[in-house]
């Protein structure tokens, strides 16, 4: 990118560069409303501000205050802190064949498990979801309308809907239900501890085994934190161990 000179403030140049730095820190809204032309000059207006004021304390010798020195040397324990625990870990790195010996070794952690779409009638007793399930059985009036004027589960403004799921997330006979359905089937009423439920099953979708190559960065990435926590704590427990007499825990 070509170096483009928004303002100087005593030979201090203010340029797109570090504007384009400040704008790929801003969350994508705000950032939208600071790239043209007009909001790229405030960004720069309040860059000339921060330096009039840098300039101003420069000045005045704020940098010899007491409070000053106190807040600096608390910003610099800080960033030492963190700076020593990122200097640990930073060479930290994962090989090709130990990403793929624990792919080969978890494969079963990179399936996803089959699931259903489905929606549903919630009624409180027997009677009603039967006279509603002939309705629908009928033609009399479609599953998704039935839904929105008798069901008492939130679901009944989408018509039903309650989108997809896997086994283990809905209650045990709702779920039995639902697994053995075919496509576009209705069947109920089926009891269970919220009331009757009427369901039609939109579509199972199977179960997926994801390749080594659409799960090789994921893989990385944790083990790559499995390692670095592990040489963290190492090197804590020795910490400890060398600070032991300076270390004092008030009950």
């Amino acid at each position: 990118m070509e170096k483009r000179i928004f303002a100087t403030v005593k030979g201090k140049e203010i340029t797109n560069l570090e504007i384009e730095q400040i704008l790929r820190t801003l969350p994508p809204n705000q950032a939208m409303q600071y790239s043209s032309e007009q909001g790229k000059k405030q960004i720069a207006k309040e860059l000339v501000d921060q330096e009039l004021f840098y300039l101003d304390a420069i000045e005045n010798k704020l940098e010899n205050d007491e409070l000053f020195k106190a807040e600096l040397e608390r910003l610099k324990e800080g960033l030492l802190k963190q700076y020593a625990v990122n200097k640990l870990i930073s060479n930290v790195s994962v090989s090709e064949e130990e990403k793929r010996n624990y792919f080969e070794n978890n494969k079963e952690q990179f399936k996803k498990s089959e699931t259903a779409n489905a929606k549903h009638i919630l009624v409180d007793n027997e009677e009603k979801a039967k006279e509603l399930l002939e309705k629908i059985n009928s033609d009399e009036i479609t599953f998704e309308e039935c839904a929105k004027k008798h069901s008492t589960c939130p679901s009944n403004t989408q018509g039903g809907d309650l989108g997809e799921f896997g086994k283990g997330q809905m209650v045990k006979e709702f779920e039995d239900a639902v697994f053995s359905m075919k496509e576009n089937e209705v069947c109920g009423p089926i009891k269970t501890q919220f009331g009757y439920h009427i369901i039609k099953l939109v579509k199972i979708n199977p179960s997926i085994s994801y390749s080594y190559e659409e799960v090789s960065q994921n893989i990385e990435q944790m083990l790559t934190q499995q390692k670095q926590q592990k040489l963290f704590d190492s090197k804590l427990k020795e910490l400890y161990l060398k600070y032991a007499n300076s270390i004092k825990f008030e009950d």
